[in-house]
Parts: structure tokens; C-alpha cells; sequence
């Protein structure tokens, strides 16, 4: 029996064929009631780059792409319990958590933000790894 479900599936190869990658993942996990994003980027649903050069653009992708995500998985932003961002430079923290916080207006999960050296392709300015929790109602 199947613990968890598994979204949108991919290989790595696919996604990042300028690296020397074979690995089979997903977009999405729901394990119960729990969903688990991979990093959210300014890779569309579609294996597309946007807002190259522009952190705001990126974060409102990985926003726009998580709520997609999430839905398919039976979840809403609302259910969003835990947030981390990654940022490459202390510069983008101001306009990536704006738009994260429109986004996720009322919903109060924790929080970590990370300065971090690169992201998996150099055009990632910001990366945003989510978690949410469906509850039982």
C-alpha cells in the first residue's frame, strides 16, 4: 500500500541537460495530510527560466507554480505551515519577502530565510522550499 502520492514527475536530465543528472523526483509529495514542495524557482511548470535577472519576478513565479502545485495535491496556500527562502543576495531579502508576503497574507507559517552562494542553475536569484499541512476537517 502507498503511503504517499507522487506529482508531476520528472528526471533531472530533463530539467537541468546541461548537468551530468539522472534522478527521478517529483514536484510534489502528500504523505497523509502533509504536502512537500520541491524548491520553487524561476522555473515554470513548464521547465521555462522567467524574470531572469529580476528576484521579485522569480518569487512571484515560485509563488504562482506552488499554488498550482498544492491545489493539484489537494492542498491551498492557506495550509502552508513552513517556509524557507534562499536568496543570493542579501539585496533581493526585501523585494522576494514582499511578494512571498502578499502571497501569504494571514496564513503566519514559520519562516527561515538562508543567504546562500548559487542555486542549482546561475539564473536562480531565489529558491522557496515549502511545506503544508491539510487539515482534518
Amino acid at each position: 500500500m502507498t503511503t504517499h502520492q507522487r506529482f508531476r514527475k520528472f528526471n533531472t536530465k530533463e530539467a537541468y541537460p546541461e548537468q551530468s543528472l539522472d534522478n527521478d523526483v517529483c514536484m510534489a509529495v502528500r504523505a497523509g495530510n502533509t504536502v512537500y514542495l520541491r524548491g520553487q524557482t524561476a522555473m515554470d511548470l513548464d521547465g521555462k527560466i522567467v524574470g531572469i535577472g529580476d528576484a521579485a519576478a522569480q518569487a512571484e513565479n515560485a509563488m504562482a507554480c506552488a499554488k498550482v502545485l498544492l491545489e493539484e495535491a489537494g492542498s491551498r496556500l492557506a495550509h502552508i505551515t513552513k517556509i524557507v527562502i534562499y536568496i543570493t543576495d542579501r539585496a533581493y531579502r526585501e523585494p522576494v519577502y514582499r511578494v512571498v508576503g502578499r502571497w501569504l497574507k494571514g496564513v503566519y507559517p514559520v519562516s527561515t530565510g538562508l543567504i546562500v552562494q548559487g542555486l542549482a542553475k546561475p539564473e536562480y536569484l531565489m529558491e522557496i522550499d515549502i511545506i503544508a499541512e491539510i487539515p482534518q476537517d
